[in-house]
């Protein structure tokens, strides 16, 4: 089987490589815009410590073409970045100067990252179809939700959508709730960076998380529980996504990326410019050197908000939170070897297929939601919880997706209207003035 990553320069490569040991995949193709960076992530695979149990990992080509890279492909993982880390430098920077927060995939940063990735997306998803028609394609493109919606125009239920920060939550929440992670159900729906986790069910079906927001030693011993704090864990009755942090503590939040040193986007910047070049300069050294990187992006891994909330470090728990890696791999499992598999992705609003109930009901039914899912040879089905979003959550929803559509509108037809839709709505944005000024300066 023959897996392709598009972005293959990107940094968690070395994750999803090493995590195919032993799999059905025997060729994983790279292919990234930047020949240098695909070259270095190549260095960093041969420098890869092999399995001790002795699990084969896949040969590795470098492809030199889109259409190299995608035709025949069994699986295609999206992982581009449309302007590199010096994008995401601007996408922070420009709202930061109106006071408003910039962020990869929250507020105006988002939306103008949203903006110059979409019609890349789009291209890639006609290619995918023209040369590879029965590939399963996975997003881990940001703003994730946008993309794989957009992608979805295309390429209807063959693409899906993921993140790691849900499945990273349940499995913090539960072994705070002293539960062990592998066996617990759970409810959570949303969409991407904004959703509720609803319900923790132990294999006796005991909900454990009424007993888990009551104790406060427990929610103070993970990371979702010390960025949201007790009180209002308990006030909302749910644990939300750690990007809603920005949400509900924006103030604090913006006064912390305001007080920093840098940014995220040019701590990443920094660091991955000194990397690549180290890297080239030392392929034999490349695995090392992308270890201490790795690490070290891991632990200053949303920062700021940690700082809006006393300032703490991550822990090890916090660390182990499943990874992309390990999501990518259990979703290609699933479909390619008919291995069952719960898993919460971003995928259609009615990926149930006809008749079946929507996720969200209030949203139209080829809107991409973040939700609770079975996967399995068959493809992917929602499952559609009987509680409905609050009407706080689901007006938070709303909004953000009426964001997320307006972006892909101003992407494909270079609608000025949309984009400033698009900025102006956005719940981190208080100022139609400030929007279009925004705009302006992104140039768009």
């Amino acid at each position: 089987m023959r897996l392709t990553i598009l972005g293959g320069g990107g940094f968690r490569v070395p994750l999803v490589y090493r995590a195919l040991a032993g799999s059905e995949v025997d060729t994983l193709t790279l292919y990234d815009t930047d020949p240098l960076r695909a070259g270095v992530m190549r260095s960093v695979l041969d420098g890869l410590p092999r399995p001790a149990d002795g699990g084969g990992l896949p040969r590795v080509v470098v492809a030199g073409s889109l259409d190299e890279a995608v035709r025949g492909a069994d699986f295609v993982f999206s992982a581009i970045r449309v302007g590199g880390t010096a994008g995401r430098v601007a996408d922070e920077h420009i709202p930061l100067a109106e006071g408003l927060l910039g962020q990869e995939t929250v507020g105006a940063g988002g939306v103008l990252y949203g903006l110059r990735t979409v019609p890349v997306a789009i291209r890639i998803a006609e290619r995918v179809a023209e040369l590879a028609p029965d590939a399963w394609v996975i997003n881990f493109t940001n703003p994730a939700g946008t993309v794989t919606e957009a992608m979805a125009s295309v390429l209807g239920s063959r693409v899906i959508g993921i993140c790691d920060s849900p499945v990273g939550l349940v499995r913090r929440a539960a072994r705070a709730a002293g539960a062990d992670p592998d066996t617990v159900g759970y409810d959570y729906v949303g969409l991407n960076h904004l959703g509720w986790l609803r319900s923790l069910t132990a294999p006796d079906g005991r909900d454990l998380l009424p007993g888990l927001l009551a104790d406060e030693a427990a929610l103070g011993s993970f990371e979702e529980g010390r960025l949201f704090g007790a009180t209002w864990l308990r006030a909302l009755g749910a644990l939300p996504n750690e990007y809603l942090h920005y949400y509900y503590f924006r103030r604090e939040t913006l006064a912390a990326v305001q007080a920093a040193e840098q940014t995220r986007g040019a701590f990443l910047d920094g660091q991955q410019s000194t990397f690549f070049a180290e890297a080239h300069r030392q392929p034999e050294r490349a695995f090392a050197l992308w270890e201490r990187t790795r690490l070290e992006r891991e632990e200053t891994y949303m920062a700021e908000s940690r700082a809006a909330s006393g300032g703490w470090e991550r822990d090890t728990c916090d660390l182990d939170g499943g990874g992309y890696d390990q999501v990518a791999l259990a979703l290609m499992r699933a479909l390619a070897r008919d291995r069952p598999a719960l898993l919460i992705l971003n995928v259609r609003n009615s990926a149930g297929g006809p008749g079946a109930p929507l996720v969200l009901p209030a949203l139209p039914a080829d809107a991409v939601v973040e939700t609770v899912c079975e996967v399995d040879g068959s493809g992917v089905r929602p499952v559609v919880s009987p509680v409905p979003l609050g009407p706080a959550e689901l007006g938070l929803v709303l909004q953000l997706k009426a964001v997320e559509r307006a972006t892909i509108e101003a992407a494909l037809f270079k609608d000025r209207e949309a984009a400033l839709r698009a900025v102006a709505l956005h719940p981190l944005v208080d100022s139609v003035a400030a929007a279009e000024r925004v705009l302006a300066r992104a140039g768009a």
